[in-house]
């Protein structure tokens, strides 16, 4: 009987994965830069959170995703597109309207709206699959990821928001480069 009880027990829990979660934004690093924070903390995967894989203008060219998943792979860091955890546009105009109301620009931007956090929240996370999310970094040998979006701050980010849900329910070690 208490052999089925720790059975049971043991069935229940999650597993736990040797795993350290990162994050990362591009605004405000060169090309040099941002490569090196991922080098010197040995990032091993790379999670692009992004809806759109672009930036325009040449500044931040290098983080377009042909130029990014060629010098990753360069790197010898894997990549992934994790479209589901990219904000709907929907979402992203609700922060566009917080944004020009406070007349900030969004590369400026220090925090995240409260509109925006309930809505990413409810959209979005509410329905991404998280276990089944570390299960597959897992299978691919993931050990150091980092989750990227284009803001500096990540405060000013929904990948704050995503790293605050690996650090509460998950009790991921969570580290902003």
């Amino acid at each position: 009987m208490i052999y089925l009880e720790i059975q049971l027990m043991q069935h229940h829990e999650k597993p736990i994965y040797n795993m350290e979660f990162y994050t990362i934004g591009v605004y405000n690093s060169s090309e040099k830069e941002f490569f090196e924070k991922l080098t010197q903390n040995n990032i091993d995967t790379f999670c692009d959170i992004r809806q759109r894989r672009g930036v325009r203008g040449e500044k931040y060219s290098f983080v377009n995703s042909n130029r990014l998943q060629q010098r990753l792979y360069d790197l010898e860091i894997k990549y992934g597109y994790v479209p589901d955890l990219a904000p709907t546009t929907e979402i992203r105009e609700l922060q566009k309207e917080i944004d020009e109301n406070q007349g900030v620009l969004k590369r400026e931007r220090q925090e995240l709206g409260k509109i925006f956090i309930i809505e990413y929240k409810n959209r979005i996370l509410k329905n991404f699959d998280f276990e089944k999310f570390i299960e597959s970094l897992d299978q691919i040998g993931a050990s150091k990821i980092a989750l990227f979006c284009v803001e500096e701050h990540h405060e000013a980010c929904h990948r704050s928001i995503v790293a605050e849900k690996l650090m509460n329910n998950f009790k991921y070690k969570i580290t902003n480069l």
